[in-house]
């Protein structure tokens, strides 16, 4: 099939990536000047692992372009997928501009019948006035269809190749027909293609979302009162997760959750509420409680110090908001390094991929390490935030011969306390006793 991705960021670029490896022509095209003609030489915006090899492998075959030519693009294809950014306004609601901007386009360009499908995440009501813009410029027949992505940062490409769900909203049997085709490849184990209508597909994509956020924020409220009469979160993870009503997923408490999707997509959740009179509680409390918890390692490192962190140097380990990417949008541990510095700390950070897109939001005003064990060097304690492997299973003796106080305030649980306690170690987790060298 022939098919236009407009847009190539995150989604774009995996969407136009992997509809290619199936055997598709794909046109990826975007204004962005400057990232297009970088895509063109295989050098791409994002870190996502196995994507490259998809990117380069696809583009010298012949399967996948890149242009800035969008009207173009679009008159080449016979689906066109629309993944552009819907950042949130002030006020929690998604930001249709670019959405409606490429409808017109479209519109302006359509040449032949097309099936057009939002993969932006976008409220529900959308498909509708993508309809409305797009009619506005054409009398040709289209079908609007929506589409929504559910991909990890970090295992993207494994979502769309092997999807546990594809979901289309389509306004017509032709286009279910279509897109059943091109995505019979993804789901032949048997995962399944589900068709709904416009509205409801729309919906999904922001209740997926909200229900994981959900049950972060909830784990990491249990997790805090876990601290407060005793218990370990980790034991009462995996005993609340065995009952197959609740599953393990999403049950880890950590120092809250970040990125592009959970904290937009549950804003506009609840915008959407307001705007229909629907009084979305829950999700308020779940957004409240997500930026109390983005707090909770700085609150942990105040205490140690007794209120008197100016003077001190804090190793932080990890920007990113999750492991296997370098996306740093709503990350806590930009949180953690902005409190520090208001309390007078001095920060060093490393990352393995996220230090160039911390760097653009922390500027000069920390130290930025190459390597995870340069940061320790004379710190006051080590904050390990992000998940990455190279953190779980460090040389503890050299980060004790490395830091000025045996301290490690750990935001993701990487480390048993009772092992940490024996080399001589305070240890700070989430949710656990804080463990302590025997005196």
């Amino acid at each position: 099939m022939k098919i236009a991705v407009v847009g190539t960021g995150y989604v774009g670029l995996v969407v136009g990536a992997c509809l290619a490896e199936t055997g598709n022509d794909v046109i990826c095209a975007d204004l962005d000047a400057a990232k297009i003609a970088s895509l063109k030489r295989n050098r791409l915006p994002i870190y996502e692992p196995g994507l490259e090899p998809l990117v380069v492998r696809n583009q010298g075959q012949g399967r996948l372009e890149f242009t800035t030519d969008v009207g173009a693009a679009i008159e080449r294809s016979d689906i066109v997928f629309i993944a552009v950014g819907t950042p949130p306004n002030e006020d929690g609601s998604a930001d249709l501009q670019h959405v409606l901007d490429v409808a017109g386009t479209i519109g302006r360009h359509m040449n032949t019948a097309k099936i057009v499908a939002t993969k932006s995440t976008v409220p529900v009501g959308t498909a509708a006035k993508l309809r409305t813009e797009i009619a506005r410029h054409t009398r040709t027949t289209f079908h609007v269809c929506s589409n929504p992505e559910f991909l990890k940062e970090g295992a993207a490409v494994e979502d769309f190749m092997k999807p546990d769900r594809v979901i289309v909203g389509i306004d017509s049997d032709e286009a279910a027909r279509v897109l059943e085709e091109l995505y019979a490849p993804f789901v032949r184990t048997g995962n399944p293609l589900i068709f709904m209508d416009l509205l409801s597909a729309e919906m999904t994509k922001y209740a997926a979302n909200a229900m994981l956020a959900t049950r972060v924020s909830f784990m990491n409220q249990i997790a805090q009162l876990c601290e407060a009469v005793g218990a370990d979160v980790s034991l009462v993870r995996k005993g609340i997760g065995a009952d197959r009503r609740i599953g393990p997923a999403f049950l880890f408490p950590g120092p809250g959750y970040g990125g592009s999707c959970f904290p937009k997509d549950v804003k506009a959740l609840i915008r959407t509420g307001e705007e229909r009179a629907v009084s979305l509680d829950i999700l308020q409390a779940v957004e409240a409680a997500n930026e109390r918890q983005k707090r909770v390692l700085f609150e942990k490192l105040h205490q140690h110090f007794a209120g008197k962190l100016a003077g001190t140097t804090i190793a932080v380990w990890g920007l990113s908001f999750k492991a296997e990417t370098d996306d740093v949008r709503e990350s806590p541990a930009l949180v953690l390094v902005e409190a520090l510095l208001a309390a007078g700390a001095a920060v060093r950070v490393h990352d393995p991929a996220a230090l160039e897109a911390a760097r653009l939001r922390l500027g000069d005003r920390v130290a930025y390490a190459s390597h995870a064990y340069d940061a320790l060097e004379g710190a006051s304690a080590l904050a390990v935030v992000t998940e990455w492997l190279e953190y779980r299973n460090p040389d503890f003796d050299r980060i004790k011969r490395l830091l000025q106080r045996p301290l490690i305030v750990d935001g993701r649980n990487l480390y048993e306390p009772a092992r940490l306690a024996r080399l001589g170690f305070t240890y700070d987790s989430i949710g656990r006793r804080v463990a302590c060298a025997p005196s």
